[in-house]
């Protein structure tokens, strides 16, 4: 007669369901890693390139005698365009397809880094990658922060997104004002919002598995919008650094 110990049969119930959750947790996150490194490689690539072509640099801006004099409206269309398609995403990903959401991203990244080819324009190209290594390793940090801190970040998000809409006001009046003062400012600030931001997401996507895990159309969709929040994470505190760290041509 064999006797089994029904705690121990249960502990390793546990043992075991608390494992394959940690395999699929694992998996999951890394998906979502993949997605933000390749759509960042993407708009640095398509960035590097147009940065070189002569005839989209012509398209982009209205040149005058050789002097850029302003944006064309092709221009303000590539850079307006990135806000529309992540608002179809975001309000849209409900009715969406993951395959359908994973081409919105992938475009979003495309016209992002076509509205990126002024800094290969203004800075200097070993300044530009010095701050992405600094953005890199200050992102990773956070977000290693974010997966294994304890800590409830809740109340912490709240407070950075109220930072955020005070953010984007400041730098909407600043392109009235012109006030390199208030343009420093909104950069020092903007990189501590986006730092904390990056540890409140990753912490927020990985309690968000829980909820999805096992509705793998779900995980897809949850994936690539995880991955989109984590992506503009990186990209503004990139961009907030290099208005100070990088060297101007």
């Amino acid at each position: 007669m064999n006797y089994r110990d029904p705690f121990a049969t249960a502990q390793s119930g546990a043992q075991s369901k608390a494992a394959s959750y940690d395999l699929g947790l694992r998996a999951y996150m890394l998906r979502i890693y993949n997605y933000m490194a390749s759509a960042l490689a993407l708009t640095g690539i398509v960035a590097l390139g147009a940065s070189q072509s002569d005839a989209f640099i012509n398209a982009l801006y209205n040149v005058q005698n050789g002097q850029v004099v302003g944006m064309s409206g092709f221009g303000w269309l590539v850079t307006f365009a990135p806000i529309g398609l992540v608002m179809w995403l975001g309000f849209g990903i409900s009715r969406l397809s993951s395959s359908a959401a994973q081409g919105i991203f992938w475009a979003y990244s495309v016209l992002i880094g076509l509205s990126l080819t002024s800094i290969f324009l203004v800075y200097t190209g070993e300044s530009i990658a010095r701050t992405f290594f600094v953005t890199a390793g200050t992102f990773g940090a956070m977000s290693i922060y974010g997966y294994t801190t304890k800590r409830d970040l809740t109340g912490f998000g709240s407070f950075l997104m109220m930072g955020l809409i005070g953010l984007i006001i400041a730098s909407i009046v600043n392109i009235f004002l012109q006030s390199s003062a208030l343009g420093f400012a909104t950069s020092v600030v903007g990189v501590l919002i986006f730092v904390g931001l990056t540890a409140y997401d990753t912490q927020k996507l990985k309690n968000m598995y829980y909820y999805v895990a096992g509705n793998s159309e779900a995980m897809a969709k949850t994936s690539i919008m995880a991955a989109l929040n984590l992506y503009m994470d990186f990209l503004n505190i990139f961009l907030h650094l290099l208005r100070f760290m990088g060297d101007r041509r």
